[in-house]
């Protein structure tokens, strides 16, 4: 007979796969249309299996050679350096927060709460790094604005410190002569990975996603994120087919491919983050549970 523990284990299991086919089924969904050719999707919609394949929606997307390759290349540089630059900066703000005994410590606290709930504004900010630090058009408009530092990710980490590395340790590193930087990097940093990881996944996220900054800061196409440039395809795609007033005949609109467009871009946006999540995963999970149960 079984028993209630196996019916219930059996039951979890059922669950659980049910859950993983839901996660699954949109992106397979995803790049079986991005395959589909275009007529194929107006006539039978989305399916799980590519109708009529087709790569015209790669090709549309690579035919212009380099651009797309130099888009990948500054956004993988832009994403590797701003996580780096990000979470060190992160460490550095969160670590004096966490002791008690750091001077003007609830004053710096104040300023990282104000900066969550008041901001200058579109405008102002816009004004701020074009004409007073002079970004514009620059690699530096890719990293700094909006995304450099978080609020959050700080307060993350320093209620981090604060409830998962022993404060005996520290004196204990005190008392043996180690100064604040061999402390941080000698003994808090190697005990934070986890939290580090969550921390660094989340703001490469955000540095490989940002299309805005490109958006606002840069009009020169060499500097042009994969986001930037993907997103302008798309715009251009949708003028075209939606501009009746253009010289363009109705087998050349027809045959653009604007939905399967999307779904490529989809693919090719998020392809390069479900690489890199499972090397991270590990720590991904272990950070948020152990910040969950001791934070």
């Amino acid at each position: 007979m079984v028993s209630h523990s196996k019916v219930g284990q059996i039951a979890l299991n059922i669950i659980f796969i049910g859950l993983v086919v839901f996660c699954l089924a949109p992106f397979v969904m995803l790049i079986s249309s991005s395959l589909s050719s275009e007529a194929a999707l107006g006539e039978y919609g989305y399916g799980f299996f590519p109708r009529d394949f087709s790569l015209a929606a790669y090709l549309y997307m690579f035919q212009s050679g380099g651009k797309i390759f130099r888009a990948y290349g500054i956004t993988i540089f832009v994403t590797a350096i701003g996580t780096a630059c990000s979470v060190l900066i992160t460490i550095l703000f969160a670590y004096p927060l966490s002791r008690k005994e750091t001077p003007f410590r609830n004053v710096f606290a104040f300023f990282l709460f104000f900066t969550m709930l008041f901001n200058g504004g579109l405008v102002p900010t816009y004004i701020m790094w074009t004409q007073t630090f002079h970004i514009r058009n620059t690699i530096f408009a890719l990293l700094i604005p909006s995304l450099l530092m978080s609020a959050f990710n700080v307060i993350l980490m320093r209620s981090y410190f604060t409830a998962n590395v022993p404060n005996e340790i520290i004196e204990a590193a005190r008392m043996d002569g180690a100064r604040e930087f061999r402390i941080l990097f000698g003994i808090v940093v190697p005990l934070s990975k986890p939290m580090m990881a969550t921390i660094a996944l989340m703001i490469a996220l955000r540095y490989w996603n940002d299309w805005t900054n490109s958006l606002y800061y840069v009009n020169e196409e060499q500097l042009f994120s994969i986001q930037a440039i993907l997103n302008n395809m798309l715009t251009n795609i949708q003028f075209l087919a939606n501009n009746t007033n253009l010289n363009m005949d109705a087998s050349t609109l027809g045959s653009l491919p604007s939905a399967s467009i999307r779904m490529a871009i989809a693919v090719v946006g998020v392809l390069p983050i479900l690489i890199v999540y499972p090397f991270f995963q590990k720590y991904f999970v272990k950070g948020i549970v152990v910040g969950g149960i001791k934070g």
